[in-house]
């Protein structure tokens, strides 16, 4: 299962999916997560948490065996064409930067993708809850 942003952070902030997506990460195999992806989780947890949501965030990525799968040039092509079809300014979906990347890695791996939000759940990737 490849894990968006999205899910881990539900998880830091305490949202009302945290529980489900606990549980969810908690039974799963083969947890996997882009590299981009890992930098963007970084990256808001310390926007959202100051400086000790990065070790939460990485608390988290090791509690659940998170595997960080590199980033290469079939992501990037994977990734455009999410844009093309499914970006922001160009389709209800409104993917940014960041949702690219998870569904480039969701794609390549033909695997659920874990994610809150609605974003998602107008494109053709497998959602995992």
């Amino acid at each position: 299962m490849v894990v968006d942003t999205s899910a881990i952070m539900a998880i830091l902030n305490g949202e009302p999916e945290a529980a489900a997506i606990t549980d969810l990460l908690s039974l799963a195999d083969d947890l996997i997560m882009a590299a981009p992806t890992k930098f963007e989780l970084l990256m808001v947890a310390v926007g959202r948490k100051e400086e000790p949501g990065r070790d939460m965030a990485e608390a988290l990525l090791a509690q659940f065996n998170m595997v960080v799968a590199p980033w290469t040039d079939e992501h990037a092509r994977l990734a455009a064409d999410a844009f093309l079809r499914f970006g922001k300014g160009r389709h209800r979906a409104a993917l940014n930067f960041g949702d690219c990347m998870s569904y480039a890695l969701a794609k390549s791996v033909d695997a659920p993708l874990l994610f809150k939000g609605n974003d998602f759940a107008e494109t053709d990737v497998k959602a995992a809850l």
